[in-house]
């Protein structure tokens, strides 16, 4: 019996749920085979929702990954296309809504006051300060707050993007203030 499947992975037959098994015990041959066997009709399928060749690789490539990942919950009620077309529409979607919701928000540059606040009539030094103090804040909290201060978002929408709890946004926020707020205190007028 053991021969039989050695032959029939030579020849490249091996049937999906012995592929699968291979996938999960670690094989990426069989990883790249049900890629390939796949990915041109995912590809296809997510193009003709996103209308973008670049998005559509970008997304065909997210779809494998998240796939790959869950692989161990497949339970083959359906054919693997089918789960895998299930999970494509989902990050095609997704991946969709976000370009949409960023190109929504996007202005010609024209447009764009200075970080969002207009700084022009502030003492220079001070400007600085706080272009250096928002810079030297770790990457976390300056996210956060070019997000909710500069930009506009909500904390549920930092929350969305950044795939954190709200009130991690919150406590973000509060501790880039508090930091910016100290690098500024030589300015401070009491």
């Amino acid at each position: 019996m053991e021969r039989t499947a050695i032959a029939l992975e030579a020849a490249g037959a091996l049937d999906e749920p012995v592929r699968i098994e291979r996938v999960l015990a670690g094989d990426a041959k069989a990883a790249r085979e049900l890629y390939d066997a796949h990915a041109p009709r995912v590809y296809r399928l997510i193009f003709r929702l996103a209308g973008d060749p670049d998005l559509a690789q970008e997304l065909t490539q997210e779809t494998f990954v998240r796939a790959f990942s869950r692989l161990g919950d497949f339970r083959g009620d359906a054919a693997l296309s089918t789960w895998l077309h299930r999970i494509a529409i989902s990050v095609s979607l997704n991946g969709i809504r976000k370009i949409k919701r960023f190109h929504e928000r996007e202005a010609p540059l024209e447009q764009a006051e200075s970080i969002g606040i207009r700084l022009s009539g502030i003492d220079p030094d001070l400007r600085d300060k706080l272009a250096h103090a928002i810079e030297a804040l770790p990457d976390a909290l300056r996210v956060t707050l070019v997000m909710h201060d500069v930009e506009g978002y909500t904390h549920g929408e930092i929350a969305a993007a950044l795939e954190v709890p709200e009130g991690t946004c919150k406590t973000r926020l509060s501790a880039a203030r508090a930091k910016i707020r100290q690098a500024l205190a030589p300015f401070r007028k009491e």
